[in-house]
């Protein structure tokens, strides 16, 4: 008799670590062209800064969105980080449930802790860079926006996964 499949391993997808702002302007307009390499298989993350080499590192206005994070279940087939421009593409987490808690993830480099803070709402170049009613479809599923609290690496691949309360909720 075939073992029963659990739930799915947690992973990571994909990364993205974009310097340039793609969706600029009108979405009629179309968006930017992409960089080259901008999909990568780690990112280096710092504490209250975010992502190394990506657009909103050390931005004060973004210190609290500095990474973002998307759930593969939630894309429509085909659709990739580089048309939602989010940084990290998780499968088998539940991302958008977690805000107000602390996401831990541990690619193999060790533990990088994320206050997931907001939501990260989709905007109407959704309907342009995947396609009609893409925006409709990723409202209440367009991933979180978080602050990094420790330095770290994260890595493509299968990814261990902690969620611990905020302080103010802990028992």
């Amino acid at each position: 008799m075939p073992a029963p499949e659990g739930p799915p391993v947690p992973r990571i997808v994909q990364l993205l670590a974009s310097p340039v702002h793609r969706y600029v302007g009108r979405p009629a307009d179309g968006p930017a062209p992409a960089p080259e390499g901008e999909l990568v298989e780690e990112v280096h993350i710092r504490a209250g800064l975010g992502i190394v080499g990506d657009r909103y590192f050390g931005r004060p206005a973004h210190r609290e969105a500095s990474v973002t994070l998307t759930a593969e279940e939630s894309l429509p087939p085909g659709a990739d980080l580089r048309q939602v421009r989010r940084n990290v593409l998780t499968a088998g987490i539940a991302v958008d449930d977690l805000v107000g808690a602390v996401l831990v993830l541990d690619s193999g480099a060790g533990p990088v802790r994320l206050r997931v803070n907001r939501p990260a709402n989709p905007c109407a170049w959704m309907d342009v860079a995947i396609g009609p009613g893409a925006w409709k479809a990723l409202r209440r599923r367009g991933g979180v926006r978080c602050t990094p609290l420790t330095d770290g690496i994260l890595r493509v691949g299968p990814v261990d996964v902690a969620i611990e309360a905020p302080p103010d909720q802990r028992p």
